[in-house]
């Protein structure tokens, strides 16, 4: 198994997923500017987009012994690629890649894989809360406070949104325990525990602790002490029920592939769409600021926000140069001017340059909209 990526600045873009619930959110505002290929397992399944989009559609199944081959401008992987050929690939044609799809341990690995190989165009792993959203939403904020020396981030989860299955994978690691730094000192915390009652957008959430890149990230990016991620549902009643499965063991004992359909159906569901909704709370020097994200088109397309804005910074088209080797999107050289782009796709974020802290549950006020 050989796939092979080759740079060609005149190639399309490679969106590996490319049809899928994501995948097509990214095709839709890649297309206007540039060529596009979609890859997946199955092509026919993306013969509509690839229509609506001017896209070629190729089968690149990762699952498959099969190789792939393809000149391309840039790649953005939206689909798991637990072998890391896609990553492989890109990295060793020196093409410019960003993931938006990998959970904490499979983005150290890639950090690790992409970093042996030595990569000699840019490597973003943007696979922070909706496709790098929320950590470039906090280094906006750590820029106009100085710092960061605690990120407090929450999320709620709409069950009324459309989802990819990829997209509720997040199922799978709730029985697994993960490092995070907490007042400068690293220590490992359980999923859906230290939970607490937050305001997102004027609505009371109870959240408790996941697993998301961030939280490793964060500290070596911006020399936070303490950062932490926690998710909530719309629905209260979906929330106590997962707190009460963490309580049985569920997620413990259920945690093979043979469970993954149960694990997934609780949250999965490809309907008409709901509201992505996340809170952003920094502190440094005693102040803090707060920032609520709001996408009215769901979470799908939030994600494929950060994965559009995160090809526009491996490329360079964003007013930056673009960076060299392995890079997370707090590290945008001006995060401020990133973070006010989101507009330019529908997404509203509130300031409120008072705000308490998450962990407070302090509520966020209106403020300037990005």
């Amino acid at each position: 198994m050989t796939d092979a990526l080759r740079h060609d600045p005149s190639a399309p873009v490679l969106i590996t997923g490319g049809y899928g619930t994501v995948g097509a959110e990214i095709a839709r505002m890649v297309a206007p500017g540039s060529p596009i290929l979609l890859t997946g397992r199955s092509p026919e399944r993306g013969r509509a987009l690839a229509d609506e989009t001017g896209a070629d559609v190729r089968a690149w199944d990762l699952g498959s012994a099969a190789p792939f081959r393809a000149d391309v401008r840039a790649v953005v992987n939206a689909v798991n690629d637990p072998e890391d050929r896609v990553l492989r690939a890109a990295v060793e044609g020196g093409v410019p890649y960003v993931d938006i799809t990998r959970w904490t341990a499979r983005m150290q690995r890639a950090v690790t894989v992409a970093t042996l190989l030595g990569p000699a165009a840019p490597v973003l792993l943007s696979s922070a809360w909706m496709g790098g959203v929320s950590s470039l939403v906090a280094a906006s904020l750590a820029a106009g406070l100085g710092g960061a020396e605690q990120v407090e981030i929450a999320v709620r989860w709409d069950m009324a949104d459309r989802s990819g299955a990829d997209s509720v994978e997040f199922m799978d690691r709730l029985g697994v325990g993960f490092e995070v730094v907490d007042g400068g000192r690293r220590r490992f915390a359980d999923p859906l525990t230290e939970a607490r009652t937050v305001i997102i957008g004027g609505t009371p959430v109870r959240v408790a602790r996941i697993d998301t890149p961030e939280q490793f990230t964060l500290p070596l990016t911006l020399a936070t002490s303490t950062a932490a991620t926690r998710i909530g549902f719309s629905s209260p009643a979906a929330t106590r029920a997962l707190l009460a499965l963490r309580g049985t063991g569920f997620f413990h004992w259920a945690g093979g592939e043979r469970w993954a359909p149960a694990r997934r159906a609780l949250l999965h569901s490809p309907g008409d769409g709901g509201t992505a909704q996340l809170r952003v709370d920094v502190s440094h020097g005693g102040r803090s600021r707060t920032a609520t994200v709001t996408d009215a088109r769901g979470q799908g397309h939030l994600t494929a926000v950060g994965a559009f804005l995160g090809l526009q910074r491996v490329l360079g088209t964003d007013g930056a140069p673009p960076p060299r080797g392995v890079v997370f999107p707090e590290q945008h050289p001006d995060p401020v001017a990133a973070a006010a782009r989101l507009a330019d796709h529908g997404v509203r974020v509130e300031l409120d340059r008072a705000g308490a802290g998450a962990g407070a549950g302090a509520g966020a006020g209106a403020g300037a909209a990005a």
